[in-house]
């Protein structure tokens, strides 16, 4: 099978997940099927799971802002049920809560806002410094199903996390490894995905002592602000440092910023990080 249909089929099934099934009123069923990698789910898929359910519900609105905690871990193979809650029905500004559960597990909830789209003031910060895409090697990492690769292409500007650390922060380019169809909640769905990606692994750039050992790494919970909304459709830079740590729990901020310097997605986290023997 050629790279480029590894990468279709990889983002095919990533979407079929992501695109949640109406079942009744404000009630969704995502599945999760058998993912590469760790024995739980990828906590970026639950999320860009919950909050398509909350897109659907919303249409002609975009998202400005969502909180959500991971409160178990996923199990994966198994559906998630998540119901939607219509907290707001304002004249420009809805609100929804979406919980998620497993087998009467409650694994999730969210909270997401949506907007009219109207003008008024814009400003941002600018873009850091990177090398362009193009310049940058390719990375391996992220997560899939089955036996498909990630849906992401992805590559690391620094190249490790060593020379990450001696920066204080993290950069990598991002886009999906084929092309989406055109349903703005599905781009919006994988860029959730993709926002949960390397974020505690960054928790562990000013602690030299954590790399190369063995440590259970796991997200809190996440917050995003979508300052523009976009498709997901070409190369995006995403920024990750890490201000503070305390109790194992590091904070990670995240920018994300299309090739052309706007600013797109600002991402907050809190990790956990444990250290751990590795098993005989």
């Amino acid at each position: 099978m050629s790279e480029q249909r590894v990468s279709e089929k990889a983002v095919s099934a990533t979407l079929r997940r992501l695109d949640v099934e109406a079942d009744g009123s404000d009630h969704f069923i995502g599945q999760t099927g058998q993912q590469m990698g760790p024995p739980r789910l990828f906590g970026g898929l639950v999320a860009g799971q919950a909050v398509v359910a909350a897109a659907r519900t919303v249409p002609g609105l975009q998202p400005h802002s969502l909180h959500a905690y991971f409160l178990q871990p996923g199990a994966p193979g198994i559906p998630i049920e998540y119901t939607v809650e219509r907290l707001k029905e304002g004249k420009n500004f809805h609100a929804r809560s979406v919980v998620g559960r497993q087998q009467q597990r409650t694994i999730f909830s969210l909270q997401a806002s949506f907007q009219r789209p109207e003008p008024g003031i814009a400003h941002h910060d600018p873009m850091p410094e990177a090398p362009a895409p193009d310049d940058t090697p390719g990375s391996g990492r992220g997560f899939g199903f089955g036996r498909m690769g990630s849906p992401l292409q992805m590559r690391d500007c620094d190249g490790d996390l060593e020379r990450s650390a001696e920066r204080g922060d993290r950069r990598m380019w991002i886009k999906p490894a084929a092309a989406l169809p055109e349903d703005p909640v599905l781009h919006l769905g994988l860029l959730v995905f993709a926002s949960d990606m390397s974020l505690v692994m960054t928790g562990t750039l000013p602690h030299a002592g954590l790399r190369g050992r063995h440590y259970g790494g796991a997200s809190l919970d996440h917050a995003m602000w979508f300052h523009q909304l976009l498709p997901f459709d070409d190369w995006t830079l995403y920024t990750m440092r890490t201000p503070a740590a305390h109790g194992g729990r590091p904070l990670i901020e995240g920018t994300m910023y299309r090739r052309d310097g706007t600013r797109i997605v600002t991402v907050m986290q809190e990790g956990l990080i444990r250290t751990r023997r590795p098993r005989s």
